[in-house]
């Protein structure tokens, strides 16, 4: 009877442990996965006539977080007031594209000054030509680390975004292996799928092929040339999301899914559009 008691209670004690990590694995998984956020370009012109009710709409929408480029609308002048809005919204700032004009020594702390005042911590140089010939990504690189050691004085980070001439090839590899491997760890790669996939490249390798560096990523469709019967609409296109969650979830480091919509296909406003990506997520999201 003993011996049987004590299987008994030895049975108990294992399913117990079992339990227990069964939960906290899936404790792990959920707090590992990414808030979702949206590019505040997708709906510029939106954005300019009325960006109360944009940011309205977008948090209705179920994003919690906005990237900014370059657009503030009334607020230009006012981030204490931005900040206020984006706190009654539940709205963090993910981001915001900001070109190296910005971060040169004579606008650098104003510049800094008002992403603090909005509580932006990641600002990501959004496109630059030099990146993509052999003089210029030389460079682009030097930039990005001088600003890397500066930001990180005042708790923020530098960020690089690719288009598609980022992933020509360069040095037995792309422009874009250069600068990864040739910035500090903690610049920002912030990878643009539509492009990457619209230049022939796997985004999914790139995201494992430089762990901790993809911090945000913009979920973005770019159909390649000569693409049928699929639209630029995430869920409707051809990229394989589930994959790219994955690697951004376990080795990316990825704070932000970023959704994009730079394409309207089907007379869609740009804010269906981006309602319609952004549904087509959290379809994905839902299924991990």
């Amino acid at each position: 009877m003993n011996i049987i008691k004590r299987m008994s209670l030895a049975s108990m004690v294992g399913v117990l442990i079992l339990s227990f990590l069964g939960c906290a694995t899936q404790s792990t998984t959920a707090s590992s996965l990414s808030k979702v956020s949206v590019q505040l370009w997708s709906v510029k012109n939106e954005v300019k006539a009325d960006v109360k009710g944009t940011l309205q709409a977008l948090a209705n929408m179920g994003f919690k977080g906005v990237e900014f480029a370059g657009e503030f609308g009334e607020f230009s002048e006012n981030p204490t007031g931005l900040k206020s809005l984006l706190d009654e919204l539940g709205l963090q700032v993910s981001g915001a594209h900001v070109h190296f004009d910005k971060l040169s020594d004579d606008n650098l702390a104003q510049t800094v000054a008002f992403y603090q005042a909005i509580g932006c911590t990641s600002l990501i140089v959004p496109y630059d030509e030099r990146a993509f010939s052999p003089v210029g990504v030389q460079q682009v690189v030097n930039e990005l680390n001088t600003l890397s050691e500066k930001l990180a004085k005042v708790g923020m980070q530098i960020g690089y975004h690719n288009h598609a001439q980022e992933f020509n090839d360069y040095k037995q590899n792309t422009y874009w292996d250069f600068i990864a491997q040739s910035t500090h760890q903690n610049v920002i790669l912030q990878l643009d799928v539509g492009w990457v996939t619209y230049a022939g490249k796997d985004p999914v390798e790139y995201v494992r092929r430089y762990p901790g560096r993809t911090l945000t990523t913009h979920y973005k469709v770019r159909l390649p040339e000569g693409t049928k019967g699929k639209l630029p609409i995430i869920g409707q296109d051809t990229i394989d999301w589930p994959a790219l969650i994955q690697a951004n979830i376990e080795v990316g480091g990825t704070r932000w899914l970023v959704v994009e919509q730079e394409e309207y296909p089907n007379d869609l406003t740009p804010m269906q559009a981006v309602e319609m990506s952004k549904k087509g997520l959290d379809g994905y999201l839902l299924k991990l």
